[in-house]
């Protein structure tokens, strides 16, 4: 039998789904409060591959990614989802949401989006969180799979993603992230 290797830390990103700046700033803020400063954010794009989260949340809406400087340990999705959904509560009003958040986990070979809905392709973690491999960086870039959401498939997406996985490995090749 072969020996359990230490995890790797993970770099963690999160999408940001919002109508109103200031309900991003909100929750910008409230994300650094527990996982740190920012390290790379995309530029906000208009959100029109879904209607989902319209009546929750109006129109028209944004999205903008973010990557924290910190790793994280790569067990620590359900909690990091469970804790973005908490925040997420926390900024509604009226009982509705004013962001969602979607926490994820990009490694060399992948980004790992959690979510809380169950489907086929999806592994339970815990606390109701389900992970999802969403892209697989193959050939020198981040490549879609079947289930990828279209915004994932977008070209400046899959650019910034890019670029926060050469953030992430130029840190680990300075030893800035060790092994957990």
């Amino acid at each position: 039998m072969g020996e359990a290797k230490p995890e790797t830390p993970a770099a963690l990103v999160c999408a940001i789904l919002y109508k109103e700046a200031s309900a991003r700033d909100g929750a910008l803020k409230a994300l650094e409060a527990d996982f740190g400063p920012v390290a790379l954010r995309q530029e906000p794009f208009p959100f029109t591959h879904s209607d989902y989260y319209a009546a929750e949340m109006g129109t028209p809406l944004q999205k903008q990614i973010v990557l924290f400087r910190e790793p994280v340990p790569q067990g620590f999705l359900a909690e990091i989802k469970s804790l973005t959904n908490r925040r997420e509560a926390s900024l509604a009003r009226l009982g509705r949401r004013r962001v969602n958040l979607d926490p994820g986990l990009l490694l060399p070979s992948r980004l790992v989006l959690a979510t809380t809905k169950d489907h086929a392709h999806r592994i339970y973690l815990s606390r109701g969180i389900y992970a999802e491999v969403t892209l697989l960086y193959r050939n020198g870039a981040f490549t879609p799979l079947p289930w990828t959401y279209p915004d994932y498939r977008e070209r400046a997406v899959l650019d910034f993603l890019a670029e926060c996985r050469r953030w992430y490995l130029s840190r680990r090749a300075e030893g800035q992230t060790e092994e957990a």
